[in-house]
């Protein structure tokens, strides 16, 4: 029933954490990096102690149709080197792709997404996670559009100048989140702006002019309903979870679920453990429970995907990598709530709608003759930290 259903439609997932593990364990060269090998049990990957949750062979066994690998750099590079690291790790999934051509194909549409299903490849998609990898330049984010960025998640662990994230929420609530970079102290910031700076703002909007999607996953809930409110396109959430199942300020309050069917935006469901039901241990049913809740809450056209796969270290029984994604839509099928029109939306036809409804304001725009925002962020914004900025101009 799933291979049929998935031969019809793609299975799109929001975020894979390769590209980080390609530069934490091989410098980012792959001259050597066998993707279409068995990885889990490549010691030269692993070194023997270290996971492996994805590779060519068990995507192709999950009926992985398009993915979207995240050009992620730790919150320490902020106000440093984080824009050369994010052109780096752009550069090393482009390299990546272009190395399995009879496999892997870039997209930056939603047509090209359908295209590579026809053709049998898997559609490599770009998202850039954190919104300290602009620099705080819009010339910034234009340049990522250009290299194919289509999604920018505002946030990563840390506020942005212009951005909140959730680790403000943990701060208020008191307790240390299971959100932080592994690579540095956690941060717990007070909120800087109550959610989006007047900057912030101008971040959606140029997103929006130029056809990148918004990602909402690691912001704060004020961020949240600020971008909501701000934004003329869909948001998404490309690997969060429903607050109402796992208290955590990563997943996604029933308050925001409820205002995405009107937004049009999708919930793309992590597959980690510590954001299913907020332990050390879960199962396929956690992860089905908050696709469920999702679903009440915004409608079956409002949920996703976005394991998180390689990012991960404490995966649900039955999910373990990227080959484990029929077990999900196989149990989902034996659900009478679930028709194969509702799993093919979960599977990839909910995000593919999302990017078509992003072009189309795109395309609005620039009918419209929006002309890009020139605009620099102010001094205040950044709080005096301009150490590594050019002084004068």
């Amino acid at each position: 029933v799933v291979q049929r259903i998935l031969s019809d439609a793609p299975l799109v997932d929001g975020h894979n954490d390769l590209a980080w593990n390609l530069r934490r364990r091989r410098q980012n060269k792959l001259f050597d990096f066998k993707f279409n090998s068995d990885l889990k049990g490549d010691p030269s990957w692993t070194g023997g102690t270290l996971w492996s949750q994805t590779d060519l062979n068990r995507m192709q066994k999950g009926l992985v149709s398009a993915q979207f690998w995240s050009a992620y750099v730790p919150c320490g590079s902020q106000y440093l080197d984080s824009v050369q690291l994010t052109l780096e790790q752009i550069d090393v999934i482009i390299r990546l792709v272009e190395k399995y051509p009879k496999h892997l194909q870039m997209a930056t549409t939603a047509e090209e997404i359908e295209s590579a299903h026809r053709a049998g490849k898997i559609a490599s998609l770009i998202g850039v996670e954190g919104g300290h990898s602009l620099g705080s330049s819009l010339a910034i984010l234009r340049t990522l559009y250009q290299l194919g960025v289509r999604y920018l998640t505002l946030t990563h662990a840390c506020n942005t100048p212009w951005a909140d994230s959730s680790m403000v929420d943990e701060a208020t609530l008191g307790h240390k989140s299971s959100d932080q970079d592994e690579d540095e102290p956690p941060l717990m910031p007070l909120s800087d702006h109550d959610g989006l700076s007047d900057f912030g703002k101008l971040v959606i909007q140029e997103m929006n002019r130029l056809g990148m999607m918004v990602d909402l996953s690691h912001v704060s809930a004020r961020t949240m309903d600020a971008a909501i409110k701000v934004t003329k396109a869909p948001v998404i959430f490309s690997h969060s979870g429903a607050q109402a199942i796992c208290n955590s300020t990563r997943n996604v309050p029933d308050s925001i679920l409820s205002k995405l069917a009107l937004n049009g935006g999708i919930v793309m469901v992590s597959f980690f453990n510590q954001f299913l039901n907020c332990k050390e241990k879960a199962t396929l049913k956690d992860v089905i429970a908050h696709i469920n809740h999702i679903r009440n809450m915004a409608g079956v056209n409002h949920v996703g995907l976005g394991a998180g796969f390689d990012g991960i270290t404490q995966v649900p029984e039955g999910l373990e990598d990227v080959s484990k994604y029929p077990m999900l839509l196989a149990e989902l099928a034996r659900d009478r709530r679930w028709s194969a029109e509702d799993i093919k939306k979960l599977a990839g036809g909910n995000l593919v709608r999302v990017m078509r409804e992003t072009a189309r304001i795109r395309g609005d725009m620039e009918r419209a003759k929006i002309a890009p925002h020139e605009e620099w962020i102010s001094m205040e914004d950044l709080d005096e930290k301009t150490y590594c900025r050019f002084p004068g101009i």
